[in-house]
C-alpha cells in the first residue's frame, strides 16, 4: 500500500483571511485551509482582540498543502498576485496591523524561497514590497464562524464587493492550478 502523501504547511498573512482562505482553498494540491492569527504576543486571541490591533497577530491562513502536487513557490506565486503587498498594515479599506502582509516560514527552505520571491516579484509593483518574513510560531485557529466564511457566506456584501473579485482574479491567472 502506498505511503500518503507528505503534507507541508505555509502561513500567510495579506489583509483578510476570509480572501485568502477562499482563494487557496482552490488550488489543487491543497488540503485544506484554515484562518486563524498569528505573530503577536497574547495567547489565545480572538477576533476582537486582534481587531484592536493591540496584540500583533496577524490574520493567516494556514494552508496544508502536498508539494508534490503544488510547490511553497507557486503559492507565493499566488499570494503575490491576490494582495497588495506594498502597503504597509493595509489593504483596501481594512487597515492595522493585523492585515499586514506576511510570510510566515515553518522551514529554512521555506525563508529562503520567501525572500526570493520578494526580490522575483518587485519588478510587478512600483512601490517597495512590504511584506515582512517572519519565523512561525504558534497558530491560534480563528473561531468556527470565520472558517470556510466565502463559502459559507457568499451573499455577504464584503464577500461579494472584495472576496470575490480575489477569486475571480486567482482563476482567471491560475486556472491551470485550479482543482477541477
Amino acid at each position: 500500500m502506498p505511503l500518503p502523501p507528505k503534507f507541508e504547511i505555509a502561513t500567510l498573512a495579506g489583509g483578510c483571511f476570509w480572501c485568502l482562505e477562499a482563494v487557496f482553498a482552490r488550488l489543487r494540491g491543497v488540503e485544506k485551509v484554515m484562518s486563524g492569527y498569528m505573530g503577536g504576543h497574547l495567547p489565545n486571541p480572538g477576533y476582537k482582540s486582534v481587531c484592536t490591533g493591540n496584540t500583533g497577530h496577524a490574520e493567516v491562513v494556514q494552508v496544508t498543502y502536498d508539494p508534490a502536487l503544488i510547490s511553497f513557490d507557486d503559492l507565493l506565486k499566488v499570494f503575490f498576485a491576490i494582495h497588495d503587498p506594498t502597503t504597509l498594515n493595509q489593504q483596501g479599506n481594512d487597515r492595522g496591523t493585523q492585515y499586514r502582509s506576511a510570510i510566515f516560514w515553518h522551514t529554512q527552505e521555506q525563508k529562503t524561497q520567501a525572500e526570493a520571491s520578494i526580490k522575483r516579484e518587485q519588478v510587478n509593483w512600483p512601490d517597495p514590497i512590504v511584506t515582512e518574513v517572519t519565523e512561525a510560531k504558534a497558530f491560534y485557529p480563528a473561531e468556527s464562524y470565520h472558517q470556510d466564511y466565502y463559502a459559507n457566506n457568499p451573499y455577504q456584501p464584503y464577500c461579494q464587493f472584495v472576496v470575490a473579485p480575489k477569486v475571480r482574479k486567482a482563476l482567471e491567472k491560475f486556472g491551470d492550478k485550479i482543482k477541477g
